[in-house]
C-alpha cells in the first residue's frame, strides 16, 4: 500500500493516479484540500510564473501544462462521468496577458518575452492600445504588455474537490489526522495510529520540513477574492506596477482572484490590512473597476519554498518526496504524479531531492 502524507493538490493528484493504476492508497491529512491549494489562484502559466534565471522551472511547467488537458479529462471522468470536464474544473485556455505600468515595467516584460522567444514559446508583444483591445477594462495608463496564448488556468478548489471524489471512487482511503512522524514503511498520526506502507510519499507542502530532513520552508501569500454579477476580465491578467507584481484571475461565475504577496514570515497565516491594501492598490492601477466589486474573501496560504525554487520529487532516504512546489503546485500537479508513477524520467532528474545532498 502507498501512504500519501498531505492532501493538497500535489498529494491528491499522486494518490488518485496511483489508485487509478490499481494500487491501494491511503491519504493522511487532518483537513484535505484546505491549505495552500485552497488559497491558490490556479494559474497554469509556466512563462509568467518564472523569470529568465529559472529555465529548468520553466521547462517543468511547460511539460506539465502539456499534460493538463488529458489529466483534467481523466479526472472529471472519474469524479463525475457525465459532466463537462472543463466546466467542472473551470478550466480556461484564453492565455495570460502580462502588462506593464511604466517604462521599467515594460523593460522587464521585454526581457521575459525575449526569454520565451529563446525557448521557442509563443509570445506576442503588445502596445497599451492593443492590450486594452483584448481587455477593455484595463486602465488607460497601462503602457503595453505581452500575450502568452498557450497559458491556461483552473479553479484549484474545484480540482481538489474532484480529486477527492475520484480518489474515493477508485477505492482510496482517507485518514483525517495529522502525521506526527514519517519514516520508511510507516506513518504515525497524532492520535497514535500507525499506518503501515510499502511506500510513503511525503506531500505535506510547507510542513514537509518538520516531518523529514528536507529544505522546505513556508512562504506566506495573501490573496483576495472579489465578486461581481458578471466577469470583469476574459483572461488572466498579470501586471507589474512600479516593479510590484500583481495578478487578476477571473472565474466563470464572476469571481475575480487578486494576489498575491510573498512574505518570509514562517508559519504566520494572518491576513493583514497592509497586505489587502497593497493588493487592491496595485490591482486598481491596472483595472480600476475592481474597486466596485464585493470583497468576498481574504485568505493567507503557505507555499512550500525550496532554495532553488524547484520542487522535490522522487526518492529520498527511504521516502518518496512530492513537495516544494512553491508557486507552482497546481500547474505541476500532473507532472508530479507522472514522476512519482515513473512515467517522466527526464523531468525527474531536474526535481531529484538528491541535488541537495
Amino acid at each position: 500500500m502507498d501512504v500519501i502524507v498531505g492532501g493538497g493538490v500535489a498529494g491528491l493528484s499522486v494518490a488518485w493516479r496511483l489508485a487509478r493504476s490499481g494500487r491501494p492508497v491511503t491519504v493522511v491529512d487532518p483537513a484535505p484540500a484546505s491549505g495552500a491549494s485552497h488559497a491558490a489562484a490556479g494559474m497554469l502559466a509556466p512563462a509568467s510564473e518564472t523569470d529568465y534565471t529559472e529555465e529548468s522551472l520553466l521547462r517543468l511547467g511547460v511539460e506539465s501544462l502539456r499534460l493538463w488537458p488529458s489529466f483534467a479529462a481523466e479526472l472529471a471522468a472519474d469524479a463525475a462521468p457525465a459532466g463537462d470536464w472543463a466546466a467542472m474544473l473551470d478550466y480556461r485556455t484564453e492565455g495570460t496577458l502580462d502588462v506593464g505600468f511604466d517604462a521599467d515595467d515594460l523593460a522587464a516584460l521585454d526581457e521575459l518575452a525575449s526569454f520565451m522567444d529563446k525557448l521557442g514559446l509563443p509570445v506576442e508583444r503588445l502596445t497599451g492600445r492593443q492590450c486594452r483591445r483584448l481587455e477593455p477594462m484595463l486602465a488607460p495608463s497601462v503602457r503595453g504588455g505581452i500575450h502568452a496564448p498557450q497559458d491556461a488556468w483552473v479553479d484549484p478548489r474545484k480540482v481538489t474537490a474532484a480529486l477527492l471524489r475520484a480518489l474515493g471512487r477508485r477505492g482510496g482511503r482517507l485518514v483525517r489526522a495529522r502525521a506526527e512522524q514519517v519514516r520508511p514503511g510507516a506513518v504515525l498520526t497524532e492520535g497514535g495510529e500507525v499506518v503501515e506502507a510499502e511506500r510513503v510519499v511525503l506531500a505535506a507542502g510547507a510542513w514537509s520540513g518538520g516531518l523529514a530532513d528536507v529544505p522546505v520552508r513556508p512562504v506566506k501569500g495573501q490573496i483576495l477574492r472579489l465578486r461581481s454579477p458578471r466577469p470583469l476580465l476574459s483572461r488572466c491578467v498579470r501586471g507589474l506596477v512600479h516593479g510590484r507584481p500583481v495578478y487578476l484571475v477571473p472565474r466563470g461565475d464572476g469571481e475575480l482572484v487578486v494576489g498575491a504577496t510573498q512574505e518570509e514570515l514562517g508559519f504566520d497565516t494572518t491576513v493583514t490590512a497592509g497586505g489587502v491594501y497593497e493588493l487592491l492598490r496595485d490591482a486598481r492601477e491596472l483595472v480600476p473597476g475592481v474597486t466596485e466589486l464585493e470583497l468576498a474573501e481574504s485568505v493567507a496560504g503557505l507555499r512550500p519554498g525550496t532554495p532553488d525554487n524547484l520542487p522535490l520529487i522522487g526518492p529520498h532516504r527511504g521516502l518518496t518526496l512530492a513537495t516544494g512546489h512553491h508557486r507552482g503546485g497546481v500547474l505541476l500537479a500532473p507532472l508530479t504524479a507522472a514522476i512519482v508513477l515513473g512515467e517522466a524520467s527526464e523531468p525527474a532528474a531536474l526535481c531529484s531531492p538528491e541535488r541537495f545532498l
